[in-house]
């Protein structure tokens, strides 16, 4: 797993507003709270193509539940889960985002703890 999560400033600035509206579960606060501290700011045109963030298509291996799901992570305006576009500041995006292909996440999902794997990160556009 990565030592820290890489973040654009704005997904980052994103995130923390997030929190600050009390959005998320308490242990999920306390988490991406913990991740931000650490996190790596860059610009949107360095980020390394294996890293989960908005507009990109993701594959997840959930080892909890043993099932292997596909999500297009896009901007909160552009989120219609119907059509698998998922807001960035989904609870599956806010666990993803920042790792990186082959990284596994022990998550505090408000259902309980789960652990997923990164095992794929695709550009998207729309």
């Amino acid at each position: 797993m990565s030592d820290q999560i890489i973040l654009t400033t704005g997904i980052y600035d994103a995130i923390k507003d997030h929190l600050r509206r009390k959005k998320v579960s308490h242990n999920e606060e306390v988490r991406l709270a913990s991740e931000l501290r650490n996190a790596l700011q860059v610009r949107r045109r360095v980020l390394p193509e294996d890293v989960v963030t908005v507009n990109r298509k993701v594959t997840i291996k959930d080892h909890s539940q043993n099932k292997e799901e596909e999500y297009i992570f896009v901007g909160v305006s552009e989120a219609k889960p119907k059509k698998n576009k998922h807001s960035i500041l989904s609870d599956m995006a806010l666990a993803t985002v920042g790792y990186k292909v082959g990284d596994v996440i022990e998550w505090p999902f408000r259902d309980g703890e789960r652990r997923i794997e990164v095992l794929k990160v695709e550009n998207w556009q729309n």
